[in-house]
């Protein structure tokens, strides 16, 4: 077992990074002073991965849209039981989400963190699916897609990617459709159960209030040794093109809801989520609560409850997206387009630059706070390529004139597009 402690004098604070023999990776991050555990099991593989092979393979494996999110979904059942059942008598909090890249299984608890460790790690690599509860779980799931396709606010968003991605299956709904997982059988999820829940293939992170060594005992009580793993992953080709420039679904809204969105180039898994630091930065500039573009679209009545940017980086796509209110979206729009064209033409003012530095790495300080938030961050940094510190030093060692040149790459008006719901 290969142990090492990874440590920044920038912040002064350490973790320990293990290399368990079953081939996974363990991040383990004790926080003195805190009385809960955040535990997230993570594997790396999201919705976007339909299309894949293995060494073992000739030929590349196309699956229905929908089978990672399902796969998450069966996960906690058992012969013996649900996974719930078992954490309910340690009393942790236990839950799962997928995402585009990624699938994790997390719990929280101030007590009894070696029981709940162990049924972590114990459901999570003892898959239990069969014919009959594989069909039920369609059903289930099935009412799951039809309530988020008369959500309105998970319709604009997605419309918006659809509107933004020609090819790159991020455009694509994680839950996929009722049409492809009646295409999901028990065979197809152990297949992809086998192919990216190898232990080669995930990371396990720990934060807050917990002894590293319940965590290491735990692991070589339950892992085994995984084989050696080479997954190839299918990635259709992405023009730098939008593939329309405005979409409206009519939905019952009481004010119309939008969502802007800006296409960056591909810059790779790596420098996509290095990248996203500055359009995080450039957002606030151009966009924030105290901006002159934010004065003026609500004093003009444009806006009422605020606008939220968010960017967000993939292995192989990444994107910038302002949402909120509008009685007049398009307006609105077309007033954020001409506000990144002026600052990407005039430059940035040195002070806005250190200030939006300043509280940019505020913020990244404030995830190691937050156990939650840290084993979050740790996880999305791993599977990035990247050291949790790293992210700390990307804002620390910023400088404006990258920023300038990630605001004329990254926020062309050439490739946005506006997604709207409205009545």
């Amino acid at each position: 077992m290969n142990k090492q402690l990874v440590t920044n004098g920038r912040l002064g604070e350490s973790y320990l990074r293990v290399e368990h023999p079953s081939g996974l990776t363990m991040l383990l991050y004790p926080m003195q002073g805190y009385s809960t555990s955040y535990a997230m099991f993570s594997t790396k593989y999201g919705s976007i991965d339909t299309c894949f092979k293995t060494g073992e393979d000739t030929e590349f494996a196309t699956v229905p849209a929908g089978i990672a999110h399902y796969l998450e979904h069966k996960m906690f059942e058992s012969e013996d039981g649900d996974a719930f059942e078992r954490y309910a008598k340690t009393g942790a909090s236990a839950n799962a989400f997928t995402s585009f890249d990624k699938t994790c299984y997390l719990f929280a608890c101030s007590d009894h963190f070696k029981e709940s460790i162990e049924i972590l790690l114990d459901f999570v690599t003892d898959p239990y699916f069969t014919k009959e509860t594989v069909e039920k779980e369609q059903g289930i799931i099935g009412q799951e897609i039809r309530m988020y396709d008369d959500d309105p606010g998970w319709r604009v968003m997605f419309n918006l990617l659809e509107s933004m991605y020609q090819n790159n299956t991020v455009k694509v709904d994680i839950a996929g459709t009722v049409e492809s997982i009646a295409q999901i059988d028990a065979d197809l999820l152990y297949r992809c159960y086998n192919t990216f829940y190898n232990l080669n293939n995930m990371v396990l992170t720990v934060a807050g209030n917990f002894d590293p060594q319940e965590v290491l005992d735990a692991a070589d009580k339950i892992l085994k040794k995984a084989p050696e793993l080479h997954i190839e992953r299918k990635v259709a080709e992405e023009p730098a093109a939008v593939a329309r420039k405005r979409f409206v679904q009519h939905l019952p809204v009481a004010v119309p809801m939008f969502y802007i969105g800006f296409k960056s180039p591909n810059a790779g898994e790596k420098q996509n989520f290095c990248n996203m630091i500055y359009d995080e930065m450039i957002l606030d500039l151009v966009t924030g609560e105290t901006t002159e573009l934010y004065r003026q679209l609500y004093n003009d009545g444009l806006i009422n409850s605020g606008i939220v940017g968010e960017t967000m980086p993939g292995r192989d796509y990444l994107c910038s997206m302002i949402s909120g209110e509008s009685k007049d979206p398009d307006q609105v729009y077309e007033r954020i387009c001409r506000a990144f064209e002026k600052v990407a033409v005039e430059g940035v003012d040195d002070e806005a630059f250190e200030r939006v530095k300043k509280s940019t790495y505020g913020r990244y300080l404030g995830l190691f706070a937050k156990p939650d938030a840290l084993a979050s961050a740790m996880t999305n940094c791993y599977f990035a390529g990247i050291d949790m510190y790293d992210l700390v030093e990307l804002v620390a060692n910023s400088s404006k004139e990258e920023l300038e040149k990630r605001l004329r790459e990254d926020f062309s008006s050439e490739n946005s597009s506006l997604s709207i719901v409205m009545a």
